[in-house]
């Protein structure tokens, strides 16, 4: 009988990994494709030919895509988002879509402060300075008795809340499912979107993106921050209108941005986001560090080779296929 055959697209698995030998232990068969953020629906119609499992990168499985892939049983993403996956499509054809919960969530957690203490100290223009020849010192701004504005408690938002605390910030969380024993014992507050957005001096974003929540934070909701307020997003770009953002930082009526996600990935080379001289920007790497893949890839496998097995995914985000 032949091996059911797994497909990984994520791009930092090659042929020889751990990852890759713990699949073939388990009596699987591996292909590498990986994902370069420009595959066509054809292009992942043809990848998944004779494919029973996917250890998946952000790759668009689209209700065409999954309907043309005849064998597919498993969809395990190296993350925690799913938003390029039709799920009702998914659903249908009842094929698990799993996620790897927690385990960059201290990678994720770690970036975003890294670039809320960037953006309050000026550092990037600061540690240019000298670089280039000059002295000239940027003014910034201290952390410490701040006010925080998280927007989604989830395992990343609950990590940003217990560091952020060191700093003695004030923490106002946004989300529509609350943690009263997380709020008592870690002294945040659970208020309106809108009255997050008001007062806060800086503004992280945590959340799952879904139809719900896109464009979550518009020009409406970025008029509601402070002219000295900054944003910072390593969640999904969809979440903030980018064309909105851009206005506003340009006519510098919030502080300053930072953001790791887009709405387009790779961010295309002419986006005028890139001018900004008030805005830090990195490659959708929060959550790259040794640790987090390791952890998420090793997790990614073992829903496959479960479900390959004939068991039951452990972190499905469409259980109802079980029912």
């Amino acid at each position: 009988m032949a091996k059911p055959r797994v497909l990984i697209t994520t791009y930092y698995l090659h042929p020889g990994h751990p990852v890759d030998q713990h699949l073939q232990k388990a009596g699987l068969e591996t292909v590498f494709s990986p994902w370069k953020g420009d595959r066509t629906e054809d292009a992942m119609i043809e990848a998944l030919q004779g494919i029973d499992g996917v250890v998946a990168s952000s790759d668009p499985y689209t209700a065409r895509v999954i309907e043309a892939a005849e064998r597919l049983k498993v969809i395990a993403r190296t993350g925690a988002g799913y938003d390029t996956v039709d799920m009702k499509a998914a659903t249908a054809r009842k094929i698990a879509v799993c996620t790897t919960p927690g385990a960059n969530r201290h990678a994720v957690a770690e970036w975003a402060i890294t670039l809320m203490l960037m953006l309050a100290r000026k550092a990037q223009a600061n540690l240019s300075e000298v670089q280039k020849g000059g002295w000239f010192r940027h003014e910034g701004m201290d952390v410490t008795g701040k006010t925080l504005g998280i927007i989604g408690m989830g395992a990343i938002g609950r990590e940003v809340a217990q560091r952020m605390r060191a700093f003695e910030m004030r923490i106002l969380v946004s989300d529509p499912v609350e943690n009263p024993q997380f709020a008592e014992e870690h002294g945040i507050s659970y208020v309106p979107l809108e009255q997050l957005l008001r007062e806060s001096d800086f503004v992280t974003i945590h959340s799952f993106m879904s139809a719900k929540n896109r464009h979550l934070i518009n020009a409406e909701r970025l008029a509601l921050m402070k002219p000295t307020a900054y944003l910072v997003n390593t969640s999904r770009g969809g979440i903030i209108d980018g064309e909105a953002l851009y206005r506003a930082l340009k006519e510098k009526r919030i502080a300053g941005a930072a953001l790791d996600v887009f709405e387009q990935e790779p961010l295309p080379a002419d986006s005028p986001l890139r001018e900004l001289d008030n805005l830090l920007m990195s490659p959708h790497a929060a959550g790259s560090t040794s640790d987090a893949r390791e952890a998420s890839s090793f997790m990614a496998a073992e829903e496959v080779i479960r479900v390959l097995r004939g068991e039951r995914a452990l972190y499905a985000m469409n259980p109802e296929i079980y029912q």
